[in-house]
């Protein structure tokens, strides 16, 4: 387990590593997702050559052990919201504008392509 979260960890600091070297627009954990996700794949396709963690399915339990941890993570975001509600007052017309219209056109979107798979399907 210590090895499978070393390496979910390992992962997410390579990505940091690497928007903010290479100043790319992308958060460093979604590359590093984007990290553990090719690390799975090429798990599969070398097979036996890989640790036994990565093939016995510990990476997978601490990953969802991580996961069903998840709203504890959020805790530290929202510490830092609440710190910081000067500069979410000053700009909560702007905020709660990009969040209606955000909405709207996800469930837009979402309607428009149901409709459109819906007729596609005999």
């Amino acid at each position: 387990m210590l090895l499978s979260l070393g390496l979910i960890l390992l992962c997410q600091l390579i990505g940091e590593a690497l928007a903010h070297a290479l100043a790319l627009p992308v958060p460093g954990p979604v590359i590093g997702l984007v990290l553990c996700v090719l690390l799975l794949a090429l798990r599969d396709r070398l097979g036996r050559l890989t640790p036994a963690e990565l093939r016995d399915g510990t990476f997978e339990r601490t990953g969802a052990g991580i996961l069903s941890h998840l709203s504890l993570l959020f805790i530290p975001a929202g510490v830092g919201v609440v710190q910081r509600l000067d500069v979410l007052a000053g700009n909560a017309l702007p905020i709660g504008v990009a969040l209606v219209l955000s909405t709207v056109l996800a469930l837009s979107v979402t309607a428009a392509l149901f409709a459109f798979v819906a007729r596609r399907l005999p």
